[in-house]
């Protein structure tokens, strides 16, 4: 197979896995044996695509496969008339399928599971995200997200966990992973933890799902917060790649390119939400990249303003990762070796992350530490898979070395 060929194929299993894990497990009520029909399905794609061409409704051709496959598994067993019911029951009643997806993050955020199991949980079966990925984006081992997702799996069966979207009363104890758990999809389609530079699907999955939520909860601010997060973000979309491929990075991009339309809108969401009067991490965060969006240059950035902004982030949210965003801006307030200063107190916390190194050697490069920099660079670049940051970080290491 070319790998332009196998690259499509991918870009299709990314969209319709998760999508037809949620509608198994709305069908079936078993999160195991839906997971594995979408695996066998796809390798029946895998096998078949190449060939005959990818259909014109992937989704449609997945589904039938694992109904067929699933008939095929259960032809044998006592209770084949009963499963086949669950399994064909009802389909001029089925509800859109990522109303399914919304459902199952429901779901797999119920209070009885662990909040660390939930996040893995819900982006495996849902985002359709690897036990790899997962655990890049927790910075922690494959190991240990497997034995999450596996405790969340025996948890929703022990407890009888019912897949649907829970009643008003019950929706706040849920809200706040349920938004994680976007959250964290957006970020994984904005710039990927796996080989690929981004994923667009995962981007608008995430903007799509915060935008239910929305609509589910009119008077949950931070929903509307995250949606208008969401939406500042992919209005950039078009300026944060160039014609190779390469990442530019916000100082860099070209401002023209910007959705001004979008922008527009997600001002309008950020506003709605503030004016409820309870503020939350993520109303914050959107008044950041309110901040980015309104200024007409890179130089004209309201620098005192976001390092405000972080620091009140922080209340809301207390991260090392948080403390290194705010560091970023303070080198625009206060200067390269004030920044650094902060960046370095963050050493233990955030040493296995990339995006630490790679702001330290930024700053050490500024006050003409050279040597060190690169030193920084090189930790970054062995703590990256993604394909843009690694080109980005491989040519300030050419650069430095020349």
């Amino acid at each position: 197979m070319s790998d332009s060929a196998r690259s499509a194929l991918a870009d299709v299993f990314r969209e319709q896995a998760g999508r037809l894990t949620a509608a198994l497990v709305r069908k079936l009520g078993d999160f195991d044996l839906a997971e594995e029909l979408v695996q066998d399905a796809l390798l029946a794609a895998l096998e078949h695509w190449p060939r005959e061409g990818v259909p014109d409704r992937p989704g449609a051709w997945l589904m039938t496969t694992a109904r067929r496959l699933a008939v095929d598994r259960w032809r044998r067993q006592q209770r084949y008339q009963e499963k086949l019911t669950l399994l064909f029951a009802a389909e001029a009643a089925d509800e859109p399928e990522v109303d399914d997806r919304l459902r199952l993050i429901f779901t797999c955020c119920h209070p009885a599971i662990n909040r660390e199991a939930q996040l893995a949980l819900t982006l495996r079966a849902v985002a359709g995200l690897t036990t790899r990925e997962i655990a890049r984006a927790f910075v922690t081992s494959e190991g240990t997200v497997a034995q999450r997702i596996v405790r969340a799996k025996r948890k929703i069966v022990e407890a009888r966990i019912p897949y649907r979207i829970p009643a008003p009363d019950e929706l706040a104890a849920r809200l706040k992973e349920v938004l994680a758990v976007v959250y964290l999809l957006f970020n994984e389609g904005y710039l990927a933890t796996s080989e690929v530079p981004s994923r667009p699907v995962l981007t608008e999955e995430a903007e799509a799902l915060a935008g239910m939520l929305a609509n589910l909860l009119p008077g949950e601010p931070e929903a509307i917060g995250l949606l208008a997060l969401i939406r500042f973000h992919r209005a950039r979309a078009t300026a944060r790649f160039d014609a190779a491929g390469t990442l530019v990075l916000l100082p860099d991009q070209d401002r023209r390119l910007w959705n001004r339309e979008a922008i527009a809108d997600a001002r309008r969401l950020l506003d709605r939400a503030l004016a409820m009067g309870r503020p939350g991490p993520y109303q914050v965060q959107g008044l950041i990249a309110a901040s980015h969006a309104a200024a007409a240059t890179w130089e004209a950035t309201d620098w005192p303003r976001i390092v405000g902004l972080y620091e009140l982030l922080e209340r809301f949210w207390p991260s090392p990762v948080v403390r290194l965003n705010r560091a970023i801006a303070l080198e625009h307030v206060e200067g390269a070796a004030a920044a650094l200063a902060d960046v370095t107190a963050l050493a233990t916390e955030l040493d296995g992350y990339h995006l630490y190194h790679a702001t330290r050697a930024e700053l050490l490069r500024k006050l003409g530490r050279t040597v060190e920099a690169r030193s920084a660079d090189a930790r970054a670049l062995a703590l990256t898979t993604n394909p843009a940051e690694r080109e980005l970080l491989e040519n300030r290491l050419l650069a430095s070395s020349q």
